[in-house]
């Protein structure tokens, strides 16, 4: 069994991987390390491009797109490691970024899954949306960073350059053991793309596992390889996505109160999207919540809410306030104008 799989999942991201497979490959260089790419039926030349220049690269070739969850939860299947660490095509890593990760794994068995910093590829200066230092989750279920909130992105002055445990950590570059994402059968393949690691952190969490930030480790990111920001399909799903998340892992007592809540949120900002222009993501935001209404009844008898007696979204590193009504109301854009409460609680992982 090897220590640890890279594993990118591709699709059409031909021009991604010529860019930066070469230096993932020289900079992964230690033992008990492979890279994989799980080719999510891509139509362009990627097959083609791997088989050519990087024939030592073991390829997992799926029939058809299954989207970042089912992509990744077939492929993995098909691998045998300690830990999988998935990896964005559209990311540059750094020198020595491996082995800090592994590393903090090794010594912190509590820990089910982590992420480094993630960095912009094209502003390197700031940190990157997907990620920043760290993912959390505010009471309403809506997700933020340490270095971003909303499409704010702080510039790095090592602000944030101590591990600490978070919520969630990032898809982009997700180290976790295999053997707790077999155990939790992966991600939720409902999800197809965006939110999904959040889902699978949170059970985590429910089970008792810490996730972490370490911050030794760090990446760039491009960004929007996949789906662009803008795109009204990512805007279908972060908006079904981020629901479905909430009615799967809230316990029940507290779940109608705070739909209803989100509803009137989510209404404000349909609204901003119209008062914007952007009639399709208007559009989106009414789709995605007619989706998750229709989904709830299959999650019902699928058995796929949360049936754990605990108040589980009350953890520490849950933002007790709303990060929409700091963030547009009261103006706090970053961390360190938030809630003294919450920064206060962040836990320190030595």
């Amino acid at each position: 069994m090897n220590l640890v799989s890279i594993v990118i999942l591709n699709w059409n991201g031909r021009k991604f991987l010529e860019q930066f497979l070469g230096r993932l490959a020289v900079y992964s260089r230690i033992p008990g390390a492979e890279i994989v790419v799980a080719d999510n039926a891509s139509t362009d030349d990627s097959i083609a491009f791997m088989t050519k220049h990087f024939p030592d690269i073991r390829l997992i070739r799926l029939e058809k797109n299954y989207g970042f969850a089912g992509g990744y939860n077939r492929a993995l299947e098909q691998i045998s490691s300690r830990y999988y660490l998935l990896l964005n095509s559209d990311i540059e890593v750094t020198e020595g970024w491996l082995e800090p990760l592994l590393k903090f794994m090794e010594q912190h068995p509590d820990v089910a899954a982590c992420s480094p910093k993630m960095l912009d590829y094209n502003r390197r200066t700031h940190f990157e949306y997907a990620g920043a230092a760290g993912g959390f989750i505010d009471r309403f279920g809506y997700t933020f960073c340490r270095g971003r909130i909303f499409d704010m992105l702080e510039e790095d002055h090592r602000q944030y350059n101590d591990a600490v445990e978070t919520f969630w950590a990032t898809g982009a570059c997700f180290l976790v053991r295999s053997s707790l994402f077999r155990e939790f059968k992966g991600f939720d393949e409902t999800f197809f793309a965006h939110m999904e690691e959040v889902d699978l952190c949170w059970r985590l969490r429910n089970k008792g596992y810490r996730i972490a930030y370490v911050p030794e480790s760090s990446v760039y990111h491009v960004g929007g390889g996949t789906l662009a920001p803008g795109n009204p399909f990512k805007t279908y799903l972060n908006f079904r996505n981020n629901l479905l998340l909430l009615y799967k892992n809230l316990p029940r007592k507290k779940l109608r109160c705070l739909l209803f809540l989100r509803s009137l949120l989510d209404a404000v900002s349909a609204v901003r999207f119209i008062l914007r222009g952007d009639f399709r993501d208007f559009a989106a935001v009414i789709k995605a919540h007619l989706a998750f209404h229709r989904l709830k009844k299959i999650y019902r008898n699928l058995g796929k809410t949360n049936k754990i007696p605990i108040n589980s979204v009350n953890f520490a590193v849950t933002y007790p306030g709303s990060i929409v009504v700091d963030f547009f109301l009261l103006k706090r854009r970053t961390l360190f104008q938030l809630r003294h409460q919450f920064r206060s609680h962040l836990t320190r992982i030595e």
